[in-house]
């Protein structure tokens, strides 16, 4: 009888145990190519540590972000929904903050007993108003509202380092720091369950590495050297988290993500083969990224071939730690474990991009099918066969076309307006009409604050009482 009564006393704490640790990491402007792992990658990659990761886990070749630039699938990945939802289509619109009252990820985390912690890049909110200190995240260190920040220079007033809502004063190349930070927050709190989000900002401009990593790489490209360099260093960095969760006993039981935020810049020397395009458009070289899950105790290592999406990992994360997630929250996503574990087989499903009139880029896929369109253009593929969007069959199947864009259509009814001013997407049958006019510096920068005073109040937020003395 004792016995039993010990059995359960420990039973929630071995409830609590079972659970698993959770770290995602998020390169920046990483290329498809850039990896080791893809099997087309230029011989001078070196990202062992990565290769090793992808060997132990599943590497998803048909891994799609929700933006084609940096702040809108970071806000989509911590809403586990469509950001467009939100009226977020732009890095300046999600840069600017993703409002308050929505719930994020680690905010399901949290009661279910797991340690948060937030390390890198946030760029959901441009001050402390919008700290991830006040969404969820039990530690801090980071930056807050820029896309980029200096890797060297972590002592700058005008683009602080913070340790919670702190800021401090920081020294050396800031992928190490990231890395050592994350090693020690999983040290720290091994007994678990706990929530590592490593955003880096590499491989993001400044292209900036130390000399003697750069003097390593020689192809003849300045830019290419240093973007590579800051490759390695992030690649080492993520070792030491590996390290961490293997030195800790935790390993077999942590479920990890790797994904990059979006394609490759080209004119930053990234390399997205055999993908066209890159960051800041809709080809499959600018939402097609590197797209790892691993979970050793629970995953067999392998490919998946099917489509996923950064949407995903929010209610796979949940479903893994046992959170029933309410039907309210709508989220976007759907649980990849069934699928990965073999339990279910994949069903199709469609998949939208678009980042409102200011770019013109927008997309659909259903099936094999996409359709892109770059403001007046259209451009019609059958991935199966086109990986690369080298043969536009949109004038050889109208009906087609006209079935993807009424898709499109309707999902995009069910979205909000863009925070900025402007249509939702550039019309394509007569874009001269409905294109805005062109406005002035200052009538824009009213237009902005008008929009954001409906839409995300308060646009100058009073002091929020965590950071009142």
């Amino acid at each position: 009888m004792r016995c039993l009564t010990l059995l359960f006393a420990l039973c929630p704490l071995l409830s609590a145990f079972a659970k698993p640790n959770i770290v995602v990491i998020v390169a920046d402007d990483l290329g498809y190519a850039d990896v080791t792992f893809n099997p087309q990658h230029p011989k001078e990659i070196v990202t062992p540590n990565l290769d090793s990761l992808a060997k132990a886990g599943v590497i998803c070749r048909q891994g799609y972000v929700t933006g084609h630039v940096c702040s809108p699938t970071r806000a989509g990945l911590m809403l586990g929904r469509y950001q467009q939802r939100l009226g977020l289509y732009t890095g300046g619109e999600a840069g600017s903050g993703v409002p308050m009252s929505e719930k994020l990820f680690p905010q399901y985390l949290k009661p279910a007993g797991y340690a948060t912690g937030q390390f890198g890049k946030w760029h959901l909110g441009p001050d402390l108003a919008w700290s991830p200190a006040l969404r969820g995240f039990d530690e801090v260190f980071g930056f807050l509202g820029r896309g980029a920040h200096d890797y060297f220079k972590l002592d700058d007033p005008n683009d602080p380092i913070y340790r919670g809502t702190e800021v401090v004063k920081e020294t050396g190349y800031l992928t190490d720091r990231l890395g050592e930070e994350t090693a020690a927050f999983i040290t720290k709190h091994k007994a678990g369950p706990f929530f590592a989000y490593l955003a880096f900002n590499a491989v993001h401009a400044p292209l900036q590495a130390p000399e003697d990593e750069i003097a390593k790489f020689n192809t003849g490209n300045k830019d290419r050297d240093a973007r590579l360099a800051m490759g390695k260093r992030m690649d080492d960095a993520i070792g030491r988290v590996m390290t961490a969760l293997k030195d800790g006993g935790v390993w077999e039981n942590t479920l990890l993500f790797f994904i990059s935020d979006n394609g490759g810049p080209l004119a930053q020397s990234a390399d997205n083969t055999p993908l066209r395009g890159g960051k800041h458009t809709d080809y499959e070289g600018g939402i097609r990224v590197p797209f790892l899950i691993c979970w050793p105790s629970q995953l067999k290592p392998g490919e998946w071939q099917s489509p996923v999406t950064s949407l995903d990992i929010f209610p796979t994360t949940l479903a893994a730690a046992g959170i029933e997630v309410p039907k309210e929250a709508g989220l976007d996503g759907q649980n990849l474990l069934p699928l990965l574990k073999g339990v279910t087989t994949p069903a199709s499903r469609d998949f939208f991009w678009c980042s409102g009139s200011d770019e013109g880029w927008w997309a659909v896929r259903s099936g094999d099918w996409k359709l892109v369109g770059e403001k007046d253009k259209l451009g019609l593929f059958d991935l199966s066969k086109d990986v690369s969007e080298a043969s536009d069959l949109a004038k050889q199947m109208p009906e087609k076309v006209a079935e993807l864009t009424k898709l499109h259509d309707a999902w995009l009814a069910e979205m909000a307006k863009p925070v900025k001013a402007g249509e939702k997407r550039y019309d394509m049958a007569a874009p001269a009409e409905k294109k805005p006019k062109k406005m002035t510096k200052e009538e824009k920068k009213k237009a902005r604050d008008m929009e954001r005073a409906k839409k995300r109040q308060p646009t100058t937020p009073e002091t929020p009482e965590a950071l009142k003395p």
